[in-house]
């Protein structure tokens, strides 16, 4: 049986759009194309429009986020993926950053500040029963379908129909797009001979039978190349990058060895090239659910041998790890770290991994620091995204520091042996005058 449905005007649907509205886009790889280009056109004629996202990656975000848009349409968001143009915004207090870890986008929607007055979202078209998927996001898409008064769907050939929670049936949405604009893709960092450096310590730490978080950046995704030699990996995560693709492939990430959501890679979405897409439509081997349920420590606690990979942009020599701020202004966001972190710590048999470069990289500014504090740098992050009370391993092109049950002493002195050999005497130097180095 097909379900009637009918398209209709673009134009038609934005004007459902009215001043004081909260707006909530579909994240990243999946935002729509075709609404919010011309919601930025209706701009003079709006007042106070809010616009909830992760990083916006759209072609009207060079429009959206001009100086003065807030007035008309502001951008709200609780990950800005490092976007200068974003940040600039926080830092004058143009558009607003909410400071919560991923696991909170859902109650931020459902039940927090920001309850959508709309929802707009790229979605496959329709099968013979009436559903619409929404393909490669689903983290706090769901949220906001049961919250948002008007629904507003671009019905995209071009969007895989993934499996998980990711069905939605055409009564539950107002007004239908047609649309054959591309899926927007993330291409693949360029990995360095660094990364890879990295990369390698990392592997020592990857054991069989583990199940994995691999986010997206150089760094976590130079991992994967070297977990070729692995047996049965298991895979719950955020987000599905396309580093994981070759390993479902080649038969290492199975998850014939998780507790749960055995043979299933789970995640929140996806983000890659149309290769990935592809490869995801109608896939069996990997399972969407929202962010509150791949992002909640306790469900991530529940994965035999969770082993988490994120990266930092600093971490002192008491284990305080620093990744979404620089001096006191938003770089970019929690993400999942702190979710993952903490999952790790509630699992019997976790491993939490923190990666970063020895240096900035110019190589002028150690990453491995006494403490935020010491520095005469207005750059140097301040503000912990994790604290020292859940460090785990560390790990830079120089070695592993392995952190848990370890005294303030000892984590000094192993944190300062993976540190840039140029900086190594200026560390202890400061470390002994805290009393933390001998």
């Amino acid at each position: 049986m097909v379900h009637p449905f009918e398209f209709t005007s673009p134009e038609k649907a934005v004007s459902v759009i009215k001043s004081d509205d909260k707006v909530v886009l579909s994240n990243l790889c999946s935002e729509p194309r075709i609404i919010p280009s011309l919601l930025m056109d209706r701009a003079p004629e709006l007042r106070n429009v809010k616009i909830f996202h992760l990083r916006p990656f759209g072609t009207f975000v060079e429009k959206y986020l001009e100086r003065g848009m807030e007035e008309h349409i502001k951008c709200c968001t609780a990950f800005t993926g490092g976007v200068k143009a974003i940040n600039q915004l926080i830092r004058d207090g143009h558009a607003d950053f909410y400071p919560i870890p991923l696991s909170r986008a859902p109650w931020l929607i459902r039940s927090g500040p920001f309850k959508p007055d709309v929802f707009v979202a790229t979605m496959s078209p329709p099968d013979d029963k009436g559903n619409c998927n929404l393909g490669i996001s689903v983290d706090y898409a769901r949220a906001a379908l049961e919250t948002a008064q008007v629904v507003i769907a671009e019905i995209n050939p071009g969007m895989p129909r993934t499996l998980g929670d990711t069905i939605v049936h055409v009564e539950e949405i107002d007004y239908f797009i047609d649309s054959h604009e591309p899926i927007y893709e993330l291409l693949p960092p360029t990995i360095t001979r660094l990364e890879k450096r990295i990369a390698e310590n990392v592997n020592r730490l990857v054991v069989d039978g583990a199940t994995i978080q691999i986010g997206y950046g150089a760094i976590s995704e130079s991992i994967t190349p070297f977990l070729a030699e692995k047996r049965d990996l298991g895979l719950h995560s955020e987000m599905f990058p396309e580093s994981a693709m070759p390993l479902v492939e080649q038969g290492i990430l199975t998850g014939f060895r998780k507790s749960i959501h055995k043979g299933k890679a789970v995640c929140a979405f996806a983000a890659g090239t149309k290769k990935l897409y592809k490869w995801l439509d109608e896939n069996a081997a990997v399972e969407f659910k929202a962010l509150d349920y791949t992002n909640d420590p306790n469900i991530i606690g529940m994965n035999s041998k969770m082993t988490t990979i994120n990266g930092a942009l600093q971490v002192d020599l008491f284990g305080n790890i620093y990744s979404d701020m620089l001096g006191f202004n938003q770089y970019s966001g929690a993400g999942g770290q702190p979710d993952f972190v903490m999952g790790s710590q509630l699992c019997p048999d976790g491993t939490s991994i923190i990666v970063l470069p020895s240096t900035t990289s110019d190589g002028r500014t150690s990453r491995i620091v006494v403490h935020p504090s010491l520095t005469t740098n207005p750059k140097a992050p301040s503000v912990p995204t994790v604290t020292r009370f859940y460090a785990d391993y560390v790990v830079t092109e120089y070695g592993v520091a392995s952190l848990r049950g370890k005294t303030t002493l000892e984590r000094a002195r192993a944190l300062a042996e993976i540190a840039h050999p140029d900086h190594v005497d200026e560390l202890r130097k400061q470390g002994r005058k805290l009393n933390i180095l001998s």
